[in-house]
């Protein structure tokens, strides 16, 4: 008996199972779409983020004023998934979030988030794809 207690302690200290999903989340740099891909690749990264595109990456969603990091991370058991708590931040504005990341294949991510998606566009949901050979600045 105290050998699980004690188990089950170090088990809840070290994180439980989101630190264990950290290890077998995405790898990579992802971007919306393969022709943005290949734009990064000829040109750079940062010229496609200057752009105004969203890069994701294991630690979460970036671009030029506005972020999300990736705080928790959860792996599912029954389908190629995570479930993702982030913050995210923008001028002047601060938020939670928490998105859901489906792997569609191996060169595809769905993201949905449970934060509606802007009128204008934009938002924490859509695919991405990604980018082999690219890295972030």
């Amino acid at each position: 008996m105290r050998n699980l207690i004690l188990a089950t302690v170090a088990f809840t200290l070290l994180g439980g199972p989101a630190a264990l999903a950290a290890d077998d989340f995405i790898k990579g740099v992802y971007l919306e779409s393969e022709a943005l891909c290949a734009q990064a690749k000829s040109d750079t990264l940062q010229t496609v983020i200057e752009a105004g595109n969203v890069v994701l990456t294991a630690r979460g969603l970036d671009s030029i004023e506005y972020n999300c990091e990736f705080l928790q991370v959860t792996r599912a058991t029954r389908s190629p998934a995570w479930l993702v708590n982030a913050l995210c931040q923008e001028p002047g504005h601060l938020f939670p979030d928490v998105l859901s990341v489906l792997e569609m294949s191996p060169t595809q991510l769905d993201l949905v988030s449970v934060k509606p998606a802007d009128p204008d566009g934009g938002g924490n949901s859509g695919s991405y794809f990604l980018c082999d050979g690219v890295t972030m600045p």
